[in-house]
Order: structure tokens, then C-alpha cells, then sequence
């Protein structure tokens, strides 16, 4: 008898052989995958799992690859891009979510995953928390700080409206508009909710900010605007894309989104939150009538201010008016002087006239002495020397001055212009007509030429003729011979 080995037994050997009795042949990897892909399949068609994101990792061709967790269990998920692309908020890595798709499995990798073709948030909770960590994000870059929001204009000429054309929310605002201060409105129709949204409203809002300077349809302000909603209805306003838009606009942006208890990024994002629609109007505009009312006082201010330092003037000029001592006061001292020099004066006179008096009696009038004087009186008259030209000088010197007074009439004549083409107009006594009236009331005017006198009267009337003025004389006179007797006029 051969011996065995030990653990070896006639079944055992080197090439794979069949049993007695045994009917089931060998499977290959893949039909051993392919079997198990069909099982899980059929008993798994459709499920709904929850748990939290992880690994969350898109690729370059959409597709979404990731993992769905709890505390105990990890299972991997992908989701195709037409999927991807329909979901309403950015998949990240600690998001509780309600993913609902079909267990499958991925013989490359012998892991059993989930087909997802739905995803939602677990819950209100999760929402505020993927909600709470962007806007820590994006607060993070910068895009929330108070030193990047703008003053709004105070009177816009045009305003642009981002919001739904058929709510009531646009006509809100158009009556609210009416009401305090009518404005040129643009409306940019968009959906404000649901699939879509988003990129609609970062659309139109980057589509206002791109228009260029000094276009007709460029608005001053832009207004985002939605009526209320739940969380879910105004999420829209809390994506990326549309917080991103609002914040690199070039127009000043007023987020009017929701109720005034709902808050957006949006809100965070633009240079003014109004608290509802309706109150976005209010402070886009002020009420006209209060600004013709303020106009009106301002006016009332500015006479008042003109007429204040009159006012004042007057009251100053009254006070020192009656400050001032009156007219006799004043004369009072003059008066009193002019009375003692008149007096001075007249004893003065009287002294004088005695003096005189006195001296004259004093004096001896003889023959003698009136030819003393007289002979004095010749012996001195015979030592002057009358000179010809003391004399000639002066008559000289005012007949050069004559003369050329007589130059100067002679240039300043009224006639002298007419030899050089001018006509002087006279009217009823040869008065000189110098304006456009004066001729009107005239019947008959004369036109002096250089050569003679044109009588004119209007047209469809007669009317005497005026005399024709007489010359003037000429003002110059002749220049009195050297030798004129009379020195004086």
C-alpha cells in the first residue's frame, strides 16, 4: 500500500477536477460581481439614506463622488451630473443630507455604493447650518464689510428692479413709487425661486452692472426683490453665485427679499437691507411733497436771511438816530459866538471910525503939500519903463489859445461827418433826431448830406417840409492884429 502525506486525501491534487455529484461549475470574478450587482439591485431598487457628507469631491466631467456616513457605518455615494446640476444647494463635506437613489455595486473595486439622484438637507437645522457656514465664508473674503457699502443716490433718475414680472411684488413697489416720488423703472424679469433661480438673478444683476456709462437704460439703483417664504423659498438669495453679484456691482443695491424677520446673504452682501418690498420704495425715493415743502422753507429762509440785515440796519440806524442831539443843540454854541463877534465887530467899527476921525482932524491939508506930492508922483512915473512886448506877450499867448479853440469847434462841427458819407436826420426846426422814437413822431424829417438836404416825409402822407437848419457859425475867430489897441475885452 502507498503511503499518503499527511493533510493530503484523494480529492486534493494540482489541477482542479470534478466531484461525484458535483453540478455547479466554477464562476469568473465577474459573474460572481455582476450576480451580486444584480441582487443588490433588486432587493435595494430604491432607497432613502441619511447621513452626513464626506469627502465630497467633484470631477472635471460633473460627475459628484462622496460618502454618507453616521456613527457606525460609511457607504460611498456618486451622483451623475444631470443630477448634479439640478440641485439646489452646493454639496460640502459635514452636511447632514436625505440622499434617494438605488444601491449598486462597483466590481472594479468589490464596494457596494449608492446611485444618488436626489439629495435634500436633513432638516431645517441643516440648512441653517450649511446657510451659517457660508456666510462665515464669504465674511471671510470681505464681501459683508461695512467700508464696501455705498451711499445710495438721494434722487435716482432711473431704478432697476430684479424680481419676478408677475407678483406682487413689482406692483408694491411701482405703487409705492407713484405715491412719494414717480420714477423711470426697468424691470429685469427673473424667477425667484426654484431651479434656475439663482443664476437668473446674478444674471440680471451683473446684466444692469455691465451697461455702460451714460446709457439710457442704466439705473442709478437697483432693487432685489421677493415677497416672503419659507427657508427654502428664499434660498435662492442665499447662493454664492447671486451673494457674489450683488457685492461686485457697480450700481448702488438695495435687497429687499422676504419679510422683514427673513434674512439672506443677499442682505449681507448689498449697500442697503429693506426689511420688505414695499419699504425698498421708501427708501429709494424721497416724498416729493415734503422735498417742495422743505424748497419752500428753505426760500422762506433765504428772504428772511436777505431781509435780516436790513431789519437790523434799521434798527441800529433808529437807535443811533436817537443817540443824537438835536439840530438847535448843536447850534447852540455857534450861536452864541456869532453873537459876540458881531458884537466885537461892531465895537470895532465904531473904535475904527474914531480913530480915523481923530487922525483926520489931525491933519493940515495945504496947497504945499499937494504939489510936493504931485511932483514925487511924476519924478516916479518918469523912472517905469512901459515895455512893447509886456504888452504884445499876453495878446499873443490868447490868440494862440482862440485859435486853436476854433480848430477843435471846427473838427467837433455836426456837419463835418457828411463829407465822409454820413447823413445827419433833423426834424421841425432843424433840431437834430439821434434815436429810432424820436424820428417816429416826426412828419417830416431832413437829411443832410455833404452836398445838400433831402426833405423826407412817410410814405401815403405830405406834410410840410422842415426848414433845413441853419449853419452853424464857425467858432473860430480871426487872431486881433499885433498891434490892437484894446488889451481887454
Amino acid at each position: 500500500m502507498t503511503d499518503q502525506l499527511p493533510g493530503n486525501d484523494a480529492d486534493d491534487g494540482l489541477v482542479a477536477r470534478g466531484r461525484d455529484g458535483d453540478n455547479a461549475p466554477p464562476l469568473t470574478v465577474s459573474e460572481i460581481a455582476q450576480a451580486l450587482k444584480r441582487t443588490v439591485e433588486e432587493r435595494f431598487g430604491f432607497v432613502r439614506l441619511r447621513g452626513e457628507l464626506s469627502g465630497v469631491k467633484r470631477a472635471a466631467s460633473g460627475h459628484l463622488y462622496a460618502s454618507l456616513k453616521d456613527e457606525n457605518a460609511v457607504i460611498d455615494a456618486v451622483m451623475w451630473r444631470g443630477n448634479v446640476q439640478r440641485l439646489a444647494f452646493a454639496p460640502e463635506d459635514g452636511l447632514e443630507v436625505v440622499a434617494s437613489g438605488k444601491i449598486t455595486t462597483y466590481p472594479g473595486r468589490s464596494k457596494y455604493q449608492i446611485v444618488i439622484e436626489r439629495m435634500e438637507l436633513a432638516g431645517e437645522g441643516a440648512l441653517l447650518a450649511l446657510l451659517e457656514k457660508t456666510r462665515q465664508r464669504l465674511a471671510a473674503e470681505g464681501l459683508f464689510d461695512r467700508d464696501r457699502k455705498r451711499p445710495l443716490p438721494f434722487l435716482p433718475r432711473t431704478i432697476g428692479v430684479v424680481t419676478s414680472p408677475t407678483g406682487a411684488v413689482i406692483r408694491d413697489i411701482l405703487h409705492r413709487l407713484a405715491d412719494r416720488f414717480p420714477s423711470r423703472v426697468i424691470v429685469w424679469p427673473v424667477l425667484v425661486q426654484g431651479q434656475g433661480a439663482a443664476a437668473q438673478v446674478a444674471s440680471a444683476v451683473r446684466g444692469f452692472s455691465d451697461l455702460p456709462e451714460g446709457h439710457a437704460d442704466r439705473p442709478n439703483l437697483v432693487i432685489v426683490a421677493r415677497g416672503g417664504g419659507s427657508i427654502e423659498d428664499l434660498w435662492c438669495f442665499n447662493e454664492e453665485e447671486v451673494v457674489r453679484a450683488i457685492a461686485a456691482s457697480t450700481i448702488p443695491t438695495i435687497s429687499a427679499v422676504g419679510h422683514e424677520t427673513d434674512t439672506t446673504l443677499a442682505d449681507y452682501a448689498a449697500d442697503r437691507r429693506a426689511p420688505t418690498p414695499t419699504a425698498a420704495a421708501e427708501i429709494a425715493v424721497p416724498v416729493r411733497a415734503d422735498l417742495a415743502a422743505t424748497l419752500e422753507d428753505f426760500a422762506h429762509r433765504q428772504r428772511r436771511s436777505a431781509l435780516r440785515p436790513v431789519t437790523l440796519g434799521r434798527e441800529r440806524l433808529a437807535a443811533r438816530a436817537e443817540r443824537l442831539p438835536r439840530p438847535e443843540v448843536l447850534l447852540q454854541p455857534q450861536a452864541q459866538k456869532l453873537d459876540d463877534l458881531a458884537e466885537r465887530l461892531r465895537r470895532g467899527l465904531t473904535d475904527s471910525a474914531s480913530r480915523g476921525r481923530e487922525k483926520l482932524g489931525g491933519l493940515r491939508l495945504s496947497p504945499a503939500m499937494l504939489e510936493r506930492s504931485l511932483r514925487d508922483s511924476r519924478q516916479a512915473l518918469q523912472h517905469v519903463r512901459l515895455e512893447p512886448a509886456l504888452v504884445l506877450r499876453p495878446i499873443a499867448e490868447r490868440s494862440e489859445r482862440l485859435a486853436g479853440l476854433a480848430r477843435l469847434a471846427q473838427q467837433l462841427h455836426p456837419d463835418r461827418p457828411l463829407e465822409r458819407g454820413y447823413v445827419r436826420v433833423t426834424g421841425a426846426g432843424g433840431v437834430t433826431v439821434t434815436s429810432r422814437k424820436l424820428a417816429a413822431s416826426e412828419r417830416a424829417l431832413a437829411l443832410h448830406f455833404g452836398d445838400g438836404v433831402l426833405n423826407v416825409v412817410p410814405k401815403g402822407e405830405r406834410a410840410p417840409i422842415p426848414a433845413p437848419a441853419k449853419p452853424r457859425k464857425s467858432a473860430r475867430r480871426d487872431v486881433p492884429p499885433a498891434g490892437q489897441e484894446d488889451l481887454f475885452d
